[in-house]
């Protein structure tokens, strides 16, 4: 199994090491050719505008979009889960819009605010260590999403389908269960 990591900014090697670790080859996409010789891709965090604006550029908004219509796997990781949204609050559009989710950037305050904690995560035993570093929140879920985890009654993880979304950065721990979580998804998908 060949999970790709959309290398246009953000913690690429961490995903990568994460994706190793539970058990797949982790591969750095730069180019949307690649994304035919991968069976999930991982849209990492980072700053949502930029990596919007370099997903432009390098033409991977048509060729991303075609990957999840041919069913093969996405997670977005803080500003990931931003790229893949349908709805970002105080903008009038969205990136990739796939997944059926309004979400709200920085909503977790600024990097000062940035912080860890223990989270319920359904379909995963034990809770899961999460970090979150400006983190953006799922103000809302169309009745396809189901809500995996929240924070104070806040939803910050979500699934779609063959889409996955979580607002905290679980490569920057050593836990590599919510990748685990993604790959068993690539699994059934192939």
């Amino acid at each position: 199994m060949r999970i790709g990591v959309l290398a246009l900014q953000g913690a690429v090697a961490e995903h990568i090491r994460m994706i190793e670790k539970a058990g797949a080859e982790g591969v750095v996409v730069k180019r949307k050719e690649q994304l035919q010789d991968v069976d999930g891709m991982i849209i990492p965090g980072g700053e949502s505008t930029t990596i919007g604006k370099l997903m432009r550029a390098y033409d991977f908004i048509d060729a991303l979009r075609e990957f999840s219509e041919q069913g093969k796997p996405l997670f977005g990781t803080c500003a990931g889960l931003i790229v893949l949204a349908k709805q970002i609050a105080g903008q009038e559009e969205a990136h990739l819009g796939l997944m059926d989710i309004k979400v709200a950037r920085n909503a977790f305050g600024r990097q000062r605010e940035s912080f860890e904690t223990d989270l319920d995560i359904k379909g995963i035993d034990k809770d899961v260590r999460a970090v979150f570093i400006r983190a953006p929140l799922i103000e809302e879920v169309g009745e396809n999403v189901e809500v995996l985890a929240t924070y104070k009654d806040q939803i910050v993880a979500a699934r779609q389908g063959h889409l996955l979304a979580a607002s905290f950065h679980p490569e920057l721990t050593d836990d590599e269960r919510m990748h685990g979580y993604f790959l068993d998804m690539v699994r059934k998908t192939r």
